[in-house]
């Protein structure tokens, strides 16, 4: 792609239509979305038919993985926010420079993370209440997962480079593809097929290993030969050390917020766990199907932060204002009918995800309750993602500690302890109405600030 172009792409998020700029980015990330999450939801599927102990193991890992995953999203959030400023500017070079150290980075620091985490399975798994029969699913799982966290490293910040420069729909290419080879690989993997064994819950992390592996090799040739975002060789030690610190300045805060929420949903396992395996089960299938029923939410948070970043960049905070109320008011109106939707076909998703009637039955349960909260959870999270971009990520880190350790864990489980079950998905419910109130009130006082501050300059000069 020529500069010419790139540079066309960054003035739209400045210039363009507001409503059209969120559109034409977000669709493309809904669509990939769609695709990679609806070849995750296929990854449980076929481990349910395995039976209940390796649904249940793998429920176990989602807190796990998605720390190591986390490290990936943060990173990934430093690096859109520094391009996407960069691009806007026009200054090219440095951007490339910057795409490149992200990725040495990204390959680094969650390699020794995945590595940290082979070496304490046992132990991190125990803490979660994991009973001792699981604890051979979860080696199986985890052994190779930890691995392929490492290939998964370079597409996650690779497409956060793309998502900076105005191109979303390349990213969701790549994450389609990966979602698809995984999904193929699936049965193969765990039922056997010809001369492939059946290898069970660990065959379905070898087809995660050779999905990323592929992304892996694709984004990087797309950075460093094709698009030329990137450099086409390593940093030396001192491009490095400049580059790497701004980018962690953004990443590192914006990375331990997204592993307090795998952190919290660790605690909230275990509480879940003390009614049983097949509470455990069901809340792991309710976790996935967050995920897809979410998905509107996590697309607009990758496309709203480069316009974001862009527009603050501009001083056009109007417009940072009104891009944040119209993806809000979008998000709680599209999140309620994704709540209907999900009542109604709520029976049928837990027949369909469960052996036992019990899971089912939990499933059901959780789909009649949990997903009244999805719109109010999309606000937190998209007021996060601009913070973010608006390089506020210390405050954003601070609204994440309140909604999982002031809100979402402390409320959910009072509740369950007068209500069972049923009370904890209900706590989890209000704590994302507390949340979401706060978090709106606190974005407007940041803008508002900002806007202020803006006046003064532009006034005593």
């Amino acid at each position: 792609m020529s500069n010419n172009k790139q540079n066309a792409r960054a003035n739209n998020l400045i210039e363009g239509d507001i409503s059209s700029t969120l559109r034409r980015m977000t669709v493309p990330m809904v669509v990939g979305m769609i695709m990679m999450m609806s070849f995750g939801l296929i990854d449980t599927f076929f481990v349910s038919l395995l039976g209940t102990q390796p649904l249940a193991a793998i429920s176990f890992t989602f807190p796990v993985t998605f720390t190591v995953i986390s490290l990936n999203i943060g990173l990934g959030i430093g690096t859109s926010a520094i391009i996407g400023k960069l691009q806007g500017s026009g200054k090219l070079d440095e951007s490339r420079q910057y795409a490149s150290s992200a990725m040495v980075l990204s390959f680094v620091l969650v390699g020794t993370l995945a590595f940290v985490g082979y070496l304490s399975i046992d132990a991190i798994f125990h803490v979660l209440n994991a009973s001792d029969v699981l604890m051979p699913y979860i080696h199986d799982y985890m052994n190779i997962w930890y691995l392929s966290s490492v290939f998964l490293a370079l597409p996650m910040v690779g497409n956060s480079v793309l998502r900076a420069c105005g191109d979303t729909r390349t990213p969701s290419i790549i994450m389609a593809t990966g979602g698809a080879i995984n999904a193929a690989l699936d049965p193969v993997f765990i039922f056997g097929f010809g001369p492939i064994p059946a290898m069970g819950i660990q065959g379905a992390a070898l087809a995660t290993l050779i999905a990323w592996i592929a992304g892996a090799s694709w984004v990087v040739w797309l950075l460093a030969v094709k698009r030329k975002m990137m450099l086409p060789r390593l940093l030396t030690l001192s491009e490095l050390k400049k580059t790497s610190f701004p980018i962690l300045k953004i990443a590192m805060p914006a990375a331990g917020a997204n592993m307090l929420t795998p952190i919290a949903g660790g605690v909230m396992t275990a509480v879940v766990a003390n009614y049983g395996t097949t509470a455990v089960a069901a809340w792991g299938v309710g976790n996935r199907l967050e995920s897809i029923a979410s998905i509107v939410v996590l697309a607009l948070s990758m496309s709203l932060p480069p316009i974001i970043s862009q527009n603050v960049g501009a001083n056009r905070y109007i417009r940072v204002e009104q891009a944040y109320r119209l993806t809000l008011k979008f998000v709680m109106l599209w999140q309620l009918m994704i709540f209907v939707l999900l009542w109604l076909l709520s029976d049928w998703i837990g027949q369909l995800f469960a052996e036992e009637a019990e899971v089912g039955t939990l499933i059901t349960l959780f789909l009649m309750i949990v997903p009244l909260g999805y719109g109010l959870q999309g606000v937190v999270i998209l007021t996060n993602s601009s913070l973010n971009a608006m390089h506020r990520p210390v405050s954003a880190l601070a609204l994440s500690i309140i909604r999982l350790f002031v809100f979402y864990v402390p409320v959910s489980y009072v509740a369950s302890l007068f209500y069972g079950l049923p009370g904890l998905f209900a706590g989890v419910v209000g704590a994302n109405l507390c949340m979401a109130l706060v978090s709106y009130i606190y974005f407007n006082r940041v803008l508002s600030s900002h806007i202020t501050s803006l006046e003064s300059n532009n006034s005593n000069e």
